[in-house]
């Protein structure tokens, strides 16, 4: 049963790893002068940001759908190959509209990862392995930045911008070969897991379904009113975020005057204390399995952090920054309990599309808080009315967790 962890997992956090770095990268670009090569204003570089996260949002269900019905490990490994070569052409292209065109379809290349990913992880692990089990995946994200930080700076002060998107796409093509070869949708396919490991593991699986109520149809599963609580929440959530990520190496740029090699270095650190919370933090949430108790008050914090950010920009860079620290540390530490909380409310034939519909409201926030948050850099010349919009999105999901109720309402659909 060990081996779950040294072959599903790995191979699962690499390939999230490959695509956030394909998606994370760009605020690197626009750091490095993306804008003044391609003789664009400012709005059109926070949409090209933003437009990634439109196509993210497209897919998503009828992704996530195809993952349950047929197979997640196939339809992951086309996307690795689609979104690594849409990648490598942002450095290529020079025009607006054909790099806005490919930024969408970036984006919509890689909306079916996630949750085909957590869909997987439903069938290899149990409730009490499950939070760690999906903290292992979303660290692909932090430590991702955190490399790709320290890195990428160095290769764009290197070899330009462009070609630095070129080097960091081409190796999701490659990795598409390894991950089909390691990775089975269903234990009892895995020629590495002995037969009755895999029986086992199956029967726990099915125990546990036993004990959720059942739902008809994905279409009530999607009205629930739980359901919506949790996708609003992970709107303003994703606000937060990915506005926090695409624009932490320019504020810090233009807040510190760095180097772009020395911006990657100090980009780095939130993302290093994101790490160590979401791996404590995880191991709680399995110990406990009280999940959200352990998600609103890190968004809680992240969000004060960002005002504290908000409120010593324009008086001290070095006490701004340790509040970015503290806000990127929190707003990453949940994300392993939160989404446990779902397969223990639905049962197993509407969770992908479920899970699709939460992370797709993330899309939606993650395209309103790029592009508002780097418009509002672009119009005011400043980063304080974006650190505000990011805390109070920030503040308000974590009280839309305090509002879920702690037991899931009634699944049961009667025709």
């Amino acid at each position: 049963m060990k081996r779950r962890w040294t072959y599903v997992l790995p191979a699962a956090f690499i390939t999230y790893s490959l695509a956030y770095l394909d998606r994370a990268n760009y605020g690197f670009g626009a750091a490095a002068g993306l804008a003044t090569t391609l003789h664009i204003t400012g709005s059109q570089t926070s949409l090209l940001g933003a437009l990634f996260f439109l196509g993210y949002f497209t897919f998503q269900i009828p992704g996530a759908s195809f993952a349950r019905k047929r197979s997640a490990r196939w339809l992951i490994f086309f996307a690795l190959i689609l979104w690594g070569t849409l990648a490598a052409l942002t450095g290529v292209i020079r025009h607006f509209w054909l790099l806005a065109l490919d930024r969408f379809l970036l984006g919509v290349a890689e909306s079916v990862i996630f949750p085909a990913m957590l869909l997987l992880l439903t069938r290899w692990f149990t409730r009490e392995e499950r939070s760690r089990a999906n903290s292992i995946l979303i660290l692909g994200n932090p430590i991702t930045v955190l490399w790709m930080s320290a890195i990428t700076g160095y290769l764009i002060q290197a070899f330009g911008w462009q070609k630095t998107f070129i080097l960091e796409g081409l190796p999701s093509v490659l990795w598409a070969l390894a991950w089909i070869f390691l990775v089975r949708d269903k234990p009892d396919e895995a020629g590495w897991l002995d037969p009755q490991a895999a029986e086992t593991l199956e029967h726990t699986l099915a125990q546990e379904q036993t004990s959720i109520d059942p739902v008809e149809s994905v279409r009530h599963a999607l009205l629930r009113s739980d359901v919506l609580l949790l996708s609003l929440q992970y709107f303003a959530w994703s606000v937060g975020v990915y506005g926090f990520v695409l624009w932490l190496p320019t504020i810090v740029r233009r807040g510190s005057s760095l180097s772009m090699g020395q911006t990657g270095l100090l980009s780095a650190v939130p993302y290093l204390a994101a790490i160590v919370l979401m791996i404590i933090v995880s191991y709680l949430s399995d110990k406990s399995l009280r999940r959200q108790d352990l998600v609103w008050p890190f968004l809680l914090l992240s969000g004060l952090g960002m005002l504290g950010s908000f409120l010593l920009a324009d008086i001290s860079f070095a006490g701004a920054f340790v509040c970015l620290v503290i806000a990127g540390g929190c707003m990453y530490a949940p994300y392993g309990p939160f989404f446990a909380i779902i397969p223990e409310r639905l049962p197993k034939n509407v969770t992908a599309e479920v899970l699709a519909l939460i992370n797709s409201c993330g899309a939606l926030g993650a395209f309103a808080g790029s592009y508002l948050v780097g418009l509002l850099e672009a119009l005011t010349h400043s980063s304080r009315p974006g650190f505000l919009l990011m805390s109070l999105s920030l503040i308000c999901s974590a009280f839309l967790i305090l509002a879920l109720p702690k037991t899931a309402p009634s699944l049961t659909v009667k025709n």
